[in-house]
């Protein structure tokens, strides 16, 4: 899921992703939902350097979890994994993961050097 500059600027972010979420699960039985995992990667973010900050992403990360309970109930908005990929890196890592609907991230550049890579891995396993 992820949203262009431009649909960011205009405000329109939760209505792009909200019909991106709808139709990737079109057709999805309820007892299978709980095996999706979602990623949220805005467009202007991949490849750039450019990161949402933690609070865009987790309102992002918590509007998807939110789709998710109003078309399947709370048990499944729970149990899905919502990840964020948009630059993740060793210096953001710990911050966009401590939010609480974040699960985890897709890593880009940063798996190419161990050293941040293993940053990356610490700050997945705070407490």
């Amino acid at each position: 899921m992820g949203e262009s500059l431009d649909q960011r600027d205009r405000g329109l972010t939760l209505d792009f992703v909200s019909c991106q979420v709808k139709a990737a699960l079109c057709g999805v039985a309820p007892e299978k939902v709980r095996k999706v995992i979602f990623a949220y990667e805005p467009i202007w973010a991949i490849g750039t350097g450019r990161t949402a900050t933690s609070e865009q992403a987790e309102e992002v990360c918590r509007h998807i979890r939110t789709i998710v309970r109003g078309l399947y109930g709370a048990r499944a908005a729970r149990a899905i994994s919502v990840l964020y990929g948009g630059s993740m890196n060793d210096q953001n890592a710990y911050e966009l993961l401590a939010q609480p609907d974040i699960d985890g991230g897709l890593i880009g550049g940063a798996s190419l050097v161990p050293s941040k890579f293993a940053a990356i891995v610490n700050a997945a396993n705070q407490e």
